[in-house]
């Protein structure tokens, strides 16, 4: 049976480090302590003036295809999973197709917030699955956050970074290996709790909004802190069972890393050793849709992925939109 394989990953961090200790003199307080006990956070990555959502994504791409030994012509799909978008119209796929120099890619975007990665990788394996021509399939999580925060927010400030993670999703004869199940599942009544509610149709960018910071990330209600570890374990639960399997047979997890806490207790749940869980919120801050695919390079360049293992990917964000997958690596 023809199925989807992540064949490569690569990703990208811009060079500008800003640690916590940038915060505490930004707002006059210790913010350090709480981002360290509380999140994992340390330091972050920011973008320079002239680093925006496409120069991100084609750099992390362009790891994710040498790893591969594929040229960017040998791509049939691109899809670039974001809610920091170079333009709200054309698409970012577009621009990183171009830049690529992908001709023979069609491309498209995502925006299931920082659930958008994991939608991507289910998306791109039921191409490969159900259409012969798909071979390979770039999926890019991207975010350029820093470019929308507000900087006398401590809520929102201290937490988001920018970053791109990158796979090569790769058509496969075998089929013990690659992707197995998926799910995807939103509680949109939390939609205007979280996000960025102008510059669209329902609030275009006027002065009275710029002047009101609009335009920019925040949080408008905040969430019951329970709500991901108990989504993340039922979704997580629900997905093993689907491919008879249990979570303590999951080799490694990869978790929207925002709240170490939330990924801590969703292991728990799921009598799953911690350190099944690879996280690296400590040096990059939260980067969204990126964090997923650059905490599952930062594993397999480390040598913690091993063929034959099975892997989940458990990603939430605004919306609230959740999206699960698993793969035997």
């Amino acid at each position: 049976m023809r199925n989807a394989y992540i064949k490569s990953a690569g990703s990208y961090a811009p060079e500008r480090v800003v640690t916590n200790k940038y915060f505490n003199e930004l707002l006059g307080e210790d913010v350090d302590t709480w981002l360290v006990e509380n999140l994992n956070i340390r330091e972050r990555r920011w973008c320079s003036e002239n680093e925006s959502t496409s120069f991100l994504c084609v750099e992390a791409a362009n790891r994710a295809l040498a790893n591969a030994n594929l040229k960017a012509e040998e791509l049939d799909l691109i899809i670039i999973a974001t809610d920091t978008p170079e333009f709200i119209s054309p698409s970012t796929a577009s621009v990183v197709q171009y830049k690529l120099g992908a001709k023979k890619a069609g491309t498209f975007d995502i925006n299931t917030a920082c659930a958008g990665f994991v939608t991507g990788l289910d998306v791109a394996s039921k191409y490969i699955r159900s259409d012969e021509r798909y071979r390979n399939i770039l999926v890019v999580g991207a975010y350029a956050m820093s470019k929308y925060l507000d900087m006398s927010d401590k809520k929102t400030v201290t937490l988001f970074a920018d970053g791109a993670g990158a796979v090569i999703v790769s058509a496969t004869e075998n089929s013990d290996r690659g992707f197995l199940a998926s799910k995807l599942y939103t509680e949109g009544q939390y939609h205007d709790w979280m996000g960025i509610y102008a510059g669209g149709t329902f609030k275009p960018l006027s002065q009275d909004v710029i002047s009101t910071k609009d335009h920019l990330l925040k949080f408008a209600k905040k969430f019951p802190k329970e709500i991901n570890p108990i989504t993340w374990t039922r979704m997580i639960n629900d997905l093993t069972a689907q491919i008879n399997v249990t979570p303590q047979q999951v080799s490694n997890y990869f978790f929207t890393q925002l709240n170490i806490n939330s990924i801590n207790e969703t292991l728990d749940n799921l009598k799953v050793p911690r350190e099944r869980a690879h996280t690296i919120m400590e040096y990059f801050g939260y980067t969204g849709s990126a964090c997923i695919p650059m905490a599952l390079d930062d594993a397999n360049s480390k040598g913690k992925m091993k063929e034959g293992d099975l892997v989940v990917f458990m990603g939430s964000g605004g919306g609230l939109a959740f999206a699960s997958a698993i793969f035997r690596w």
